[in-house]
């Protein structure tokens, strides 16, 4: 009798340890280098809150701050390797990895930011997707990280004149490198984490960001003028790991994907929200705002539409696809009913 009961429990202890290890949840751990006290901060706080909730704790998140994984290419490509299960992250740096998103991140592509979530939402939503997969990455949900505009350690720029000659920081993109070129300067690119360091060193003359961005990586402190050119809008995104995500059940991963109805409106709305507002700020912080006249700006129109044509002669036949599509759908936005 002994014996047996000594069997049974000998074979009843592997059933206790499986038991153990399916109860243990599915570890999130998401990177960004936006740093704490950003809306960014804030969205991920939220999305970790809901995601666990609709999971009912099977799915935990573990948000990483602050670049304190890597950079934003770094962490885009830590995320496809599944070396890390989740990336927030602007298209700029997504696009390393899913080259469709390089199209988003043509000069003056969109006039408006509600032209931009007309296009994301509604008219490319499914294509990317597919394009995300496809390169072992689901897309979660939209972000934003806004109008990017020229910061520099000299004057306003009031066209593309004023960044002939100078070294300007450029996100590592294809779409970006190409622009700086075709505005006339002399693109350096560098990750977000080297901008500080590089502008006190005179290693850059500027760079191009939003404002919210450039405040929280206080790069502000070495920035004279910022003008307002508003050149690119930049949407992020949320992504995770596909086969991470693919060995979630059914029912936690549409509880993931749910979490993007509510919080990727509230992140959108809290982002533009705050985009007056640090930009009265800037003043405050011995930054001038120059804001270029209606004339200023058409002049960059003729050096970003060969920025744009420079990029489509060489993109692939994904890419040129997805921009027709995008054209099409703004065509018939800007027409109107």
């Amino acid at each position: 009798m002994r014996r047996r009961h000594f069997l049974g429990g000998a074979l009843a202890w592997p059933l206790v340890a499986t038991s153990a290890k399916a109860a243990e949840p599915a570890v999130l751990r998401m990177a960004t280098v936006a740093p704490d006290g950003t809306p960014w901060a804030a969205g991920l706080v939220s999305f970790k809150a809901e995601a666990e909730r609709l999971t009912g704790g099977r799915v935990s998140v573990r948000p990483f701050l602050g670049g304190v994984l890597g950079d934003e290419n770094e962490t885009v490509l830590q995320t496809q390797r599944g070396q890390i299960q989740g990336v927030g992250a602007s298209t700029g740096a997504l696009a390393t990895v899913v080259p469709e998103l390089n199209v988003l991140e043509l000069p003056y592509l969109f006039r408006t930011a509600a032209e931009a979530d007309h296009i994301l939402d509604k008219v490319i939503l499914a294509d990317l997707e597919a394009a995300f997969r496809a390169r072992g990455l689901v897309l979660g949900f939209w972000s934003e990280n806004g109008y990017r505009s020229f910061g520099t350690r000299f004057g306003a720029i009031r066209g593309p004149a004023d960044l002939a000659g100078h070294k300007m920081r450029s996100q590592e993109s294809q779409v970006h490198l190409a622009m700086y070129r075709a505005f006339g300067a002399s693109p350096v690119p560098i990750p977000v984490t080297e901008v500080l360091t590089s502008m006190q060193n005179g290693v850059i003359d500027g760079y191009d960001n939003t404002p919210l961005y450039a405040m929280a990586a206080q790069w502000t402190t070495v920035t004279k003028t910022y003008s307002l050119t508003n050149h690119i809008y930049q949407p992020a995104a949320i992504a995770f790991n596909k086969a991470w995500f693919d060995g979630l059940s059914a029912a936690d991963q549409t509880a993931l994907l749910t979490v993007r109805s509510g919080l990727m409106l509230t992140m959108r709305k809290e982002i533009r929200a705050l985009h007056p507002l640090l930009v009265q700020n800037l003043t405050e912080l011995d930054v001038a705002v120059y804001q270029p006249t209606p004339a200023e700006l058409a002049t960059f129109e003729a050096p970003a539409k060969a920025a744009r044509d420079g990029y489509l002669a060489k993109a692939s036949a994904g890419e040129k696809a997805l921009y027709a599509k995008i054209a099409a759908g703004l065509a018939a936005l800007r027409k109107g009913p």
